[in-house]
């Protein structure tokens, strides 16, 4: 079955096949948003199989029966958004520590109290496989009725090798149950257990020896992550795990600067990490750091929005020539929500991004922050057909101006209507 999305008000995101394909976009590119008027969009073998004007779009309705038309008057078809950012297995809510955050409580304080992540880890110790992706799959639905169609997730709440490894098993489900592209990261340095308390290192030399061997012989992630910060691993931590994985072949990605100046934006760049990420403390050694590299800066304004932490210097970051990715930071303690029309809103609200450098940064930025920018982020000919139809709007500025409302109306993944 081919798909054939006519009279649209404007396509999103194009990229000429005579042009060089871009995998990401920095600074002043980000403001450069490919957009065709009028146009017309053929989809064919889950591909992107050509695009252009109306004036010039000569396939013939229906022919056949092979060819379902899909008509777009008024609205936009955008490439879907990419989230390079989430912790989207867990067993169960934490509204109790929304209620501690409301009466005041940091979330250094909730932490040290047993809660956040470590409340999340005893909950998934005693969770079956079964019933975790019984919790997984309706969170994947929701995100994509708002328009993701590829999402990173990481494990995280075992903060043990088996239940670590049963996270990671439950990703792999999902990558081969939902239509949804996914990337799997392995987070074992998450948190310190509370059976590790005092000995920090001891933890890491497990996870080195123990947790990372095993998750490389089975297969089971595509990258690796350390939460680099005040309060959990050290700059020295980090290093040691980052050197353990990739000789093992697993790429780095790294939670850094969230809740202070932690060194881990910058080690994250010595081990060319794909992405580091939150970043609310960053300052101008930390973008030196991250001028002319292959890291993307990954912002998690969810994060920001729900637990109050400072807002990113993204308008800084753009402005000295980075591009700069945002993802939703889905979890239960201190990013309740997967849905990116919102993070795409408060990309332009709070950061002050432009629309155009918005959707730039969650779509093709945040699809080369999780390594598929080669296969989604744009619609280009030969793209994996992963896009969008909106409801009826004037532009695509309406897109993060409307918040709170989903406007996606049709959904198309792997070139199926989903």
């Amino acid at each position: 079955m081919k798909i054939l999305i006519r009279n649209i008000r404007q396509l999103i995101g194009v990229e000429h096949p005579n042009l060089p394909q871009r995998l990401r976009v920095n600074g002043a590119q980000m403001a450069q948003l490919p957009v065709l008027e009028n146009a017309f969009l053929m989809i064919a073998n889950g591909k992107v199989e050509n695009f252009g004007k109306m004036d010039d779009c000569l396939y013939e309705s229906n022919k056949g029966g092979e060819l379902q038309v899909i008509e777009a008057e008024g609205r936009l078809v955008f490439p879907s958004f990419c989230d390079s950012h989430s912790h989207i297995v867990f067993a169960g809510s934490r509204e109790n520590e929304f209620i501690d955050k409301i009466k005041g409580l940091t979330y250094e304080e909730i932490a040290r109290r047993g809660g956040g992540i470590l409340n999340s880890a005893a909950r998934l110790h005693d969770t079956t496989e079964e019933e975790l992706l019984a919790q997984a799959m309706p969170r994947l639905e929701e995100v994509i009725r708002h328009g993701t169609g590829a999402i990173e997730i990481k494990s995280g709440y075992g903060l043990n090798t088996e239940d670590e490894l049963k996270m990671l098993r439950v990703i792999r489900k999902l990558k081969e149950i939902s239509p949804l592209t996914i990337k799997s990261t392995f987070l074992g340095a998450h948190a310190v257990p509370a059976e590790y308390k005092g000995q920090q290192t001891k933890y890491v030399d497990m996870l080195i020896s123990e947790t990372l061997p095993r998750v490389a012989a089975e297969g089971l992630a595509d990258f690796v992550d350390v939460f680099c910060d005040k309060g959990f691993f050290t700059v020295q931590d980090t290093d040691r795990i980052l050197t353990a994985a990739v000789a093992l072949g697993l790429r780095p990605k790294i939670h850094a600067n969230e809740l202070d100046y932690s060194g881990g934006i910058q080690v994250g760049v010595k081990h060319n990490a794909l992405s580091v990420d939150h970043l609310e403390f960053t300052g101008d050694d930390e973008i030196r750091s991250l001028m002319g590299r292959e890291t993307m800066p990954t912002i998690l304004p969810g994060a920001s929005f729900f637990l109050g932490l400072p807002w990113a210097p993204a308008r800084k970051m753009i402005d000295a020539g980075l591009g700069v990715a945002m993802a939703s930071d889905y979890n239960p303690g201190s990013s309740p929500s997967g849905n990116m029309q919102f993070i795409l809103s408060l990309a332009c609200i709070k950061y002050k991004l432009l629309p155009e450098e918005a959707i730039q940064a969650v779509s093709l930025n945040s699809a080369y922050a999780m390594g598929v920018s080669r296969e989604m982020g744009s619609i280009t000919i030969g793209k994996k057909a992963n896009v969008f139809v909106t409801d009826k709007m004037s532009s695509y500025a309406f897109m993060p101006y409307s918040f709170g409302v989903n406007k996606v109306d049709t959904v198309i993944l792997n070139g199926k209507v989903i």
